[in-house]
């Protein structure tokens, strides 16, 4: 794997980048050699977080972790994406070999807006909607990570919500005609 390695509010030391690289590197076997992983490494008060990103055949990998210790962040990152791969294992290869590969387009970086105003859009997402049946918007948010995505449905043709319940059901928002 080829490995981005960014910092924000952190040196990047190359003893840091290797361990990143070594541990992350665990991932290989289920990518290509030339597969792209973009890491970005942060510190926020007493939080030291990563974040990894692996865009592969039109989908987004994505894990997130926080904790005190960054060595303890890249740890639990790695599971989470191992786990990510491993749940979706077969649903992943279903689409792929049949030709439906999940898109989501190029998401741009964050703008960020003046963060002393309390109450105010702090950061703005712009990205490309593509037709999906609400199974593939729900597969596609437990890959992101998130507990929301915003789609548009295949068979109505309307932007859709999908989320996660509390209680780990699933809801999906449509528009009323």
């Amino acid at each position: 794997m080829k490995f981005m390695i960014t910092g924000k509010n952190i040196v990047l030391t190359d003893a840091l980048k290797d361990v990143v690289e070594k541990k992350l590197g665990k991932l290989e076997k289920y990518f290509s050699p030339e597969q792209e992983a973009h890491v970005t490494l942060s510190v926020q008060k007493n939080r030291q977080i990563i974040e990894v990103t692996i865009p592969f055949n039109g989908m987004i990998l994505r894990g997130e972790e926080s904790s005190g210790d960054m060595y303890t962040s890249i740890d639990n990152v790695v599971e989470k994406i191992e786990r990510q791969i491993i749940k979706h294992k077969t649903k992943l290869q279903k689409r792929v070999h049949n030709g439906e590969t999940l898109k989501f387009l190029d998401i741009p970086e964050y703008r960020d807006y003046d963060e002393d105003e309390e109450g105010k859009i702090v950061k703005k997402k712009r990205f490309s909607v593509k037709p999906m049946d609400v199974e593939e918007a729900i597969l596609e948010m437990e890959l992101l990570g998130h507990n929301f995505f915003v789609f548009r449905n295949a068979n109505t043709e309307e932007v859709n919500v999908v989320y996660k319940r509390k209680d780990g059901n699933y809801g999906i928002i449509e528009p009323e005609i």
